[in-house]
């Protein structure tokens, strides 16, 4: 193992982290203002790599793509909270994900209906093709750095509007306690709607930025939703702060783990034996680091004052 080659692993682990905070953000944002699971979000994320691969293909344009995945994907949310979720407020947990499954169903199947069942495939922009070189000698791909830069830039207008805005204010405020704030004059069903649509731009955005690096199919949502359930827990359910650490040791974690368990196997059984047992145990990591740290933490790593 070289330095190169593990700064690449490291790096790769920040890409993935990058790709879990945007969707955990937004679901934790959503749980912590609406109380609401919701199960749908993954096909939020498919929304937005289809609308991007979608306009990409008709126009020639990866940005106008990505203007796409947001527009369409915090439309869609927001479709979805005025015709559906709102309904589910007052309704039990089990109500709640029983609801939002269909909904998983039901974008499944309209996307396959309007795409077809075969992936599609978005180009890396010119501008972001290529590689850089890093310590060591390696090239690291200069559309996954940027990946981490949006990321990183996410989270800081994120941190902008949480805490510095009137928006902020409100959805810090709905987190506490949604009673008084409606009891105030605010119009909380607005709120919800506005939160719900930012969730879904964000899960939207990953989505468009992860369709450039692997295909874009029906379905796509589902594996990376469980991460964001892990990701929540581990940071504090309605915690952004929370969502962004834990995003990250998720990220991290896992493609370290893919990377260090098979070759320090290796030193002890045949190298396929290695591989194969290795990858399982680097699945598991990540259950692992969950379950300590809520044996330490029970309510996560940053709790969110109401939890």
């Amino acid at each position: 193992m070289t330095l190169a080659l593990a700064l690449e692993q490291l790096l790769n682990g920040l890409q993935l982290g990058v790709m879990l905070f945007l969707m955990a953000a937004g679901l934790t944002l959503i749980f912590g203002v609406m109380g609401l699971i919701n199960l749908a979000h993954g096909s939020l994320y498919m929304v937005g790599a289809f609308a991007c691969a979608a306009v990409a293909a008709a126009t020639g344009s990866f940005w106008l793509g990505l203007v796409a995945s947001l527009a369409c994907a915090a439309a869609a949310g927001a479709i979805v909270e005025l015709l559906v979720i709102r309904r589910l407020y007052d309704r039990d947990h089990l109500d709640q994900v029983l609801a939002t499954f269909a909904l998983i169903l039901m974008f499944s199947e309209g996307t396959r209906w309007l795409f077809g069942s075969f992936p599609l495939y978005l180009d890396i922009p010119p501008l972001l093709q290529g590689a850089v070189a890093l310590p060591g000698g390696a090239q690291y791909p200069v559309y996954r750095l940027a990946i981490i830069a949006a990321g990183a830039l996410v989270a800081f207008g994120l941190y902008l509007l949480i805490g510095k805005t009137r928006l902020g204010m409100r959805i810090r405020a709905g987190e506490s306690d949604r009673e008084m704030i409606g009891a105030l004059g605010v119009d909380i069903r607005t709120l919800y709607t506005v939160v719900f649509a930012l969730g879904a731009a964000l899960a939207g955005l990953a989505g468009a930025m992860v369709g450039a690096l692997q295909s874009v199919q029906v379905g796509m949502g589902e594996p990376v939703l469980i991460l964001a359930f892990v990701v929540i827990v581990i940071g504090g359910i309605g915690s952004i702060k929370g969502a962004l650490l834990g995003a990250l040791l998720v990220g991290v974690v896992d493609t370290m783990g893919r990377f260090l368990l098979p070759q320090m196997l290796a030193l002890f059984v045949p190298p396929s034996q290695a591989g194969l047992i290795g990858g399982a145990a680097a699945s598991m990591l990540i259950y692992v680091m969950m379950a300590i740290i809520l044996a330490m933490k029970p309510r996560g790593l940053f709790p969110a004052a109401h939890a």
